[in-house]
């Protein structure tokens, strides 16, 4: 069977680091493009980022094209400086690469490779879905030529991790996530329910120091900045797995719990806002969810397998 070939959208960011090489390093999939956008930081930011990564794995052959820089109708909160530290790559403060991203929007060359190749592309957004939205509406046809959307982020039954409400790439453009999860083609979430299940140990942390490859040892840079940020809000050791969630679940869907149900994101103005809302009840569909295609929501998730499914391709020479 050939390689599933996607896009990546993303905001990097360390946990988008580690999905990137980890797709890189799936033989199931083609990685045929990075785009870019806010989130984690600055948008041209982290398209340097995206650039740099792609120099560390030998796959500076991979297309990167610059998306938004803002929400589609709110302000952009500021970079996670916190989190990814102040460059988004863990204060490694990487010289900047020598290539440079497509002169095409990150929007445009959604929309014209997907339509290059009907039914073939599947979109991986792992920020903010501005990139999604604005290319949804630039072309109206994109939707049903699309093999299907797998995007990290929402939480259908478990508290956010921006506000009580709201997960993070979903609060920072309601309005765009809600474009998405209304799109006419096979959308799968994979939110906090599941990526917040999902934990590296300080121990398997430790041991990528111990693998011989550029992808390894440039994480095993930047993750303890992502590790001290975990230790110091979320847990004693250890990180959640989030971005690189929707690779494991393009490569072994069976180690997924799901259910299909429309999901509604709250774009008020109230304490609500990004909350992504599963119309669980037939009785739901009927009102603000009604007409609205079912997405697949990820539920449940063999951890263990899905963390040494991921250091397993990390080793990849």
């Amino acid at each position: 069977m050939s390689p599933r070939k996607i896009i990546i959208d993303t905001d990097p960011g360390i946990d988008d680091a580690m999905a990137i090489f980890y797709a890189l390093e799936s033989p199931e999939l083609d990685v045929v493009g990075l785009t870019t956008v806010f989130g984690n930081h600055h948008v041209e930011v982290c398209t340097e980022n995206a650039l740099n990564l792609l120099d560390i794995a030998g796959r500076s052959d991979i297309p990167v094209a610059q998306g938004s820089g803002r929400p589609l109708a709110q302000t952009y909160p500021g970079p996670a400086g916190h989190v990814h530290g102040d460059d988004g790559a863990g204060n490694l403060f990487l010289a900047p690469s020598e290539h440079r991203p497509l002169a095409t929007s990150a929007a445009q060359f959604i929309v014209d490779t997907v339509m290059a190749a009907p039914g073939e592309i599947t979109l991986v957004p792992i920020g903010p879905l501005t990139n999604i939205a604005l290319a949804l509406l630039l072309e109206p046809r994109l939707a049903a030529n699309l093999a299907g959307i797998v995007l990290m982020g929402g939480n259908a039954f478990c508290p956010g991790n921006m506000t009580p409400a709201a997960e993070a790439n979903i609060a920072n453009d309601p309005e765009a996530a809600d474009i998405v999860f209304g799109a006419d083609c096979p959308v799968v979430m994979a939110g906090l329910d599941v990526t917040e299940a999902t934990i590296m140990s300080d121990d398997v942390l430790a041991s990528m120091a111990t693998i011989d490859n550029p992808r390894a040892q440039h994480l095993a840079k930047i993750v303890p900045f992502y590790q001290a940020f975990h230790r110091l809000v979320d847990r004693e050791g250890g990180i959640f797995i989030h971005d690189s969630t929707t690779i494991t679940y393009l490569i072994a869907p069976q180690l997924f719990t799901t259910i299909d149900c429309p999901v509604r994101v709250d774009c008020s103005q109230g304490l609500g806002r990004g909350k992504t809302y599963p119309a669980v009840r037939r009785s739901d569909r009927e009102s603000a969810w009604s007409g609205r295609r079912p997405v697949t929501i990820l539920t449940h998730v063999d951890a263990a397998a899905a963390v040494e499914l991921e250091l397993s391709r990390l080793r990849s020479v």
